[in-house]
């Protein structure tokens, strides 16, 4: 069984280094970031730059919003560019079970009328959903999107380093990303709940990278290569990881994007946070020249990352049935 088959541990990274290191120390912080993206496609990492109180307060929105009736939290329903409070019921992230015991609330980047991408009508670009009556969710949510941005654009560049590429190689493709925030609350989950059930089902990311903040109730899962489901415990002080469907293709597959999964059995609720970043709307993602071996042809076609994202999104979420863009 190779490493990629059988990891049965997902590592912890210092990212310290890719914050103003020296050339040694990123190419160390590089190499441990390649070998992870190579098995488990996942990963943690500490001193990632988001700080304690900036997250608290995320979380304390997080909390307060979900807390809301479902009338007023229905009030900023998500659209169709895919801001907004997403109901139990509405995700179905794998074929064949019930849908995802979760509810969440979406947010990106800020953008308004006069933006030349909104302007064009481009999809999933465009302004945001906040509730009118929480002034300081919109505050608390958008400082730490901002933190979480800093802290992925530190990852893409470990990560470029371990791709013998340029460190700034992804911040052109990343300059104004189809980035999305999620809060995700999950209930407790029922003790006969049958083998269908789940907080979120096995799934893969569909972009570029995915940072994590988790509570410490447990339950995500990373399945490897052997059909083992691998825990990500949570960390305190640490962000999670993981790579996206278009991060492998860009690779040529040799970055993982793993199917992972949740399961509340903490008895009670489960609070998550993640930032889905991913490149700009436009970007040609196609392979690495330094991902294919002399004569290797890639494996995928090049795929633009937003129409990639807006096809995937049609495909999971039931608001989308009627093709919404």
């Amino acid at each position: 069984m190779t490493a990629r088959e059988g990891f049965d541990r997902i590592p912890v990274i210092d990212a310290g280094p890719l914050a103003g290191g020296g050339e040694a120390a990123v190419r160390e912080t590089a190499a441990a970031m390649r070998a992870a993206s190579e098995t488990a496609g996942f990963f943690c990492i500490s001193n990632h730059g988001v700080a304690e109180e900036v997250a608290a307060a995320a979380l304390d929105a997080s909390r307060a919003f979900f807390a809301r009736p479902l009338a007023e939290k229905r009030r900023v329903a998500v659209d169709a560019l895919h801001r907004g409070y997403i109901e139990m019921g509405e995700a179905t992230l794998r074929d064949g079970v019930e849908s995802d015991r979760k509810e969440s609330f979406v947010w990106g980047l800020e953008l308004g009328p006069d933006d030349p991408d909104v302007a064009a009508g481009k999809p999933l670009m465009g302004p945001n959903r906040w509730p009118g009556d929480m002034p300081e969710m919109r505050t608390a949510l958008y400082a730490w999107f901002e933190a979480m941005g800093a802290a992925a654009r530190n990852v893409l560049k470990g990560l470029a380093v371990g791709l013998d590429l340029p460190p700034d190689y992804f911040e052109p493709r990343f300059a104004k990303p189809l980035a999305r925030g999620s809060l995700v609350r999950y209930p407790p989950q029922p003790a006969d709940a049958g083998p269908g059930t789940f907080g979120t089902a096995a799934h893969t990311d569909y972009g570029g990278i995915t940072l994590v903040w988790q509570d410490d109730s447990g339950g995500l899962e990373v399945e490897n290569r052997a059909g083992d489901w691998v825990p990500v415990h949570p960390i305190p002080g640490t962000l999670t990881v993981n790579i996206g469907d278009l991060m492998a293709r860009w690779t040529n597959d040799a970055f993982a994007s793993n199917p992972h999964r949740v399961i509340n059995r903490s008895g009670g609720e489960r609070y998550s946070m993640a930032v889905f970043f991913d490149p700009g709307y436009d970007t040609l993602v196609e392979t690495l020249p330094t991902c294919l071996a002399p004569g290797e042809a890639p494996r995928y076609a090049p795929a633009v990352c937003g129409d990639y994202i807006r096809d995937r999104f049609d495909a999971v979420f039931r608001y989308r049935g009627d093709g919404a863009g």
